[in-house]
């Protein structure tokens, strides 16, 4: 029989062991430079700062808490620093396609003084206009023209009409028009004397009058056209007038934005559309934000004064560097922009005004954060963030119009050549199936920024990580820590790593146990936190989350989960599972039997039967089988059948960490050996008989020491773990003071045998170089009786004599 050593105190201490001797405070402990603890996350993030490419988009994922986006923030806003501010990002009208608002890039800070600039310079251009119009110089020169246009019509039928009358006719004016009439000693005669006249003469002024008539309707054809002319030629003045009155004001602005080709395209534009509607411009009010609202403004006022405002979308005035820029909330509109509408008259209307820039707008020349769980889950934003990367183009376009659910007529702004570097955070899960799922996501995140959620305990880290801690409780404002108070949070930081040579790196997980240990601090009026705060604080926490560990715990001391810890019983043995409720997880002990019989080497998961069971369970149930009939019948049919159940659970078991338990429970049903219920047994085991490390180790002993205190400590109780699992053991101090004292115990095993041997106290037995096990050994028993399950199940389906001699007659 061979000896499995406990583990004792030494084994469960943390190597290397914090020096305290150092420091008296946290005041006294330099803050953290740099990094910590992210080598591989920093040099993804190194790469994609400082590429410059298409595509070298970082996806930053890592566990929450390890505080991924502040140290991305971190080398941003030193990266910012040594580039430029970019444009400021303004739209104005487009005076050749109102539906096309043009865009308009200025220098980093000028967008909001250039918008001021045009409301000036309307305002000096209305009262401009108005004086130029008013005044009596343009009306007598329009006086002037309306009058010569006016005469050169009345002359020439003035002309007509003395021509007319040098040969007996007169121009006479009816209801229907212009007419001739003859004349006798000056007066126009009559119908009846007209048809006196001779022949001759009738047809001679018929003649006479027709001719005058056809000369006075081409001199009236001419009007239109002559209207044209005194039209164009006021129009004429009034660009002379208005271009006088305006052009030196309009080149006051052009000489003061000269280095600005685009600008000064849009001032000469402006300028020619003054001129061409100024009595528009003069006569127009600027309408009010409440009346524009309330659909009461006149439209022409709004439209004539609106298209010369300047619509500033992203203004860097206070802007040092590139921007970066975090969007909460990364829905389509927030993302790409929207154009927004009004109510006037009935109907919905909008103008290049009502244009809205995105968080893509903002961060244009610099970064953009996003969380990606909420981008994705923001229907459509994807879509449009991944249109925008690929094209280099960022376009504002409603989800109608980028859908094709929708064909009204609306703005299509000039869009943007866009320039940013996106950064997306998010857990690893999400980040694999994107570079799953989606084809385009590798070519658009071509750098990945894996974030570690712990690091090795060496004497190195943990000076940097009691720098860290320093710098935490600095930053924040917390009372300073003694070396008690930092020794219980290195510990802590080790329990949420699961393992003593470990740190975590979910920092967000220390700052809150800093702030609620800095409460307790302030509870109990002390101005330094000692272990007693951190200690307090901790206990805080669980109490806050045990409420079904107690009730199960109160349960087990009740008798109504049955769970043995002292005697022997044959097929049944205390197993541990690992529940978690959000944040909190607990060890709770599980009774696994197992019952055997003659079969076909069948064993039963009843949780598998009835759906209770998850895949990687069953998959261990299956290797029991497998290890059962390769080590004791490896020549014989195995000729059993075998069942193996958690008693009392009634929700889903999945895992495989209890492999190991229901294996031992199956040799002592086989082999009518009991086992000691003041143990319980966690571990996986393959085909090889060998025990297989688990998840929750810590937890799991803890479970059980809690159950067995409860009912009182006899130093017999104790747990079976993995070898493999003992470096992450991190258990709380009263479990080692237990450990230390010999009343509980911890037994780490390599190989089932040790198991059997701890659980059963007899020799599990070594076959001899004949290949038989010692008789009397835990082995040899299982051997015996499966081979004897064998033999009767040959007997049973061999022929019996009657039928052979009934055969052969």
């Amino acid at each position: 029989m061979t000896t499995t050593k406990e583990l004792a105190l030494e084994d469960l201490e943390f190597h290397p062991a914090l020096d305290t001797s150092q420091f008296q405070t946290t005041d006294d402990i330099e803050s953290l430079t740099g990094a910590i603890g992210q080598p591989r996350a920093v040099a993804a993030i190194e790469l994609g700062v400082g590429m410059v490419e298409d595509g070298y988009n970082i996806f930053a994922f890592g566990l929450s808490g390890t505080g991924k986006e502040s140290l991305i923030r971190e080398y941003l806003e030193e990266s910012a620093k040594s580039r430029p501010s970019p444009p400021d990002l303004c739209y104005i009208h487009n005076f050749d396609d109102i539906h096309r608002p043009r865009l308009l890039e200025l220098p980093s800070g000028t967008g909001s003084a250039f918008r001021r600039t045009m409301e000036q310079l309307v305002e000096e251009l209305q009262t401009a206009l108005v004086g130029a119009l008013d005044s009596e110089e343009y009306h007598t020169r329009q006086q002037v023209i309306n009058d010569e246009f006016k005469e050169r019509p009345d002359r020439d039928l003035r002309a007509i009409a003395d021509r007319a009358k040098a040969e007996g006719l007169a121009l006479l004016r009816t209801p229907v028009g212009l007419a001739f009439a003859p004349l006798r000693e000056g007066e126009v005669i009559s119908g009846e004397d007209f048809e006196q006249l001779p022949k001759e003469e009738q047809e001679r002024l018929k003649e006479r009058m027709n001719a005058y008539q056809d000369e006075v309707q081409r001199t009236l054809r001419q009007l239109p056209k002559l209207n044209r002319e005194r039209g164009e030629r006021l129009r004429d003045l009034m660009r002379e007038v208005t271009g006088l009155a305006v052009g030196h004001l309009i080149e006051e602005v052009k000489k003061k934005y000269e280095n600005l080709p685009n600008v000064v395209e849009y001032l000469e534009a402006v300028q020619a559309d003054v001129i061409e509607h100024a009595k528009d411009f003069a006569e127009s009010e600027q309408p009010s934000l409440p009346a524009l609202l309330e659909g009461s403004a006149r439209p022409d006022s709004a439209s004539t004064l609106r298209r010369f405002k300047v619509n500033v979308l992203v203004d860097h005035a206070e802007t040092v560097g590139a921007p970066i820029v975090h969007e909460d909330n990364p829905t389509y509109d927030n993302l790409i922009g929207r154009i927004e509408h009004l109510a006037q008259l009935g109907a919905l209307v909008t103008d290049f005004t009502l244009i809205k820039g995105g968080a893509l707008h903002r961060a244009h020349g610099g970064y953009l954060m996003l969380e990606a769980h909420k981008l994705l889950r923001n229907q459509y934003s994807w879509e449009g963030l991944k249109r925008a990367l690929q094209s280099r183009r960022l376009r504002i376009e409603s989800l109608g119009q980028a859908l094709s659910l929708v064909s009204s007529v609306t703005l299509e702004p000039e869009p943007l050549p866009l320039k940013v570097q996106v950064i997306l955070t998010g857990d690893p899960q999400l980040y694999y199936l994107l570079c799953q799922l989606d084809p385009d996501f590798e070519e658009l995140f071509k750098v990945g920024a894996d974030f570690e959620d712990r690091m090795d305990r060496t004497e190195e880290n943990l000076e940097r990580y009691t720098q860290l801690i320093a710098k935490l409780v600095r930053e924040k404002g917390f009372p300073p820590l003694d070396g008690s108070a930092m020794g219980r949070m290195i510990e802590h930081s080790a329990r949420l790593a699961g393992d003593r040579r470990k740190l975590t790196l979910q920092i967000a997980t220390m700052v809150d146990l800093l702030r609620e240990a800095s409460y307790v601090a302030r509870q109990d009026g002390v101005e330094v936190v000692t272990a007693t705060q951190v200690d307090r604080a901790i206990e805080g926490r669980i109490y806050r989350s045990d409420r079904m560990r107690d009730r199960f715990h109160e349960e087990i001391h009740r008798g109504r989960i049955m769970i043995d810890t002292d005697g022997a019983m044959i097929g049944q043995v205390n197993g541990v599972s690992v529940i978690s409720l959000g944040k909190f997880a607990f060890g709770h002990p599980s009774r696994i039997t197992a019952r055997v019989r003659l079969g076909q080497g069948n064993v039963v998961d009843i949780e598998r039967e009835v759906e209770l069971g998850g895949r990687i369970h069953s998959k261990g149930v299956l290797i029991l089988g497998a290890y059962l009939g390769a080590r004791y019948a490896p020549e014989n049919p195995l000729s059993l059948s075998a069942s193996l159940v958690f008693e009392q659970t009634y929700a889903g078991v999945e895992g495989d960490s209890a492999s190991l338990a229901e294996l031992i429970a199956l040799i002592s049903a086989i082999s009518e050996v009991p086992i000691r219920q003041s143990y319980a047994v966690t571990g996986s085991v393959n085909q090889h008989g060998q025990v297989q490390a688990v998840g929750g180790v810590t937890e799991k002993v803890e479970g059980f020491f809690d159950i067995c205190r409860g009912r009182g400590l006899t130093g017999n109780e104790g747990v079976v773990i993995p070898a493999t699992n003992v470096e992450n053991l991190v258990l709380r101090r009263e479990v080692r003071e237990a450990v230390a004292q010999g009343d509980f115990h911890i037994y780490p095993v390599e190989r089932v045998d040790q198991a059997i041997e701890l659980l059963t106290e007899r020799s599990a037995g070594e076959r001899d170089a004949e290949g038989q096990y010692q008789e009397g050994t835990v082995n040899a028993l299982v051997e015996s009786r499966l081979m004897s399950l064998a033999q009767v199940r040959r007997d049973f389906h061999a022929p019996s004599p009657a039928s052979e001699s009934g055969d052969a007659s």
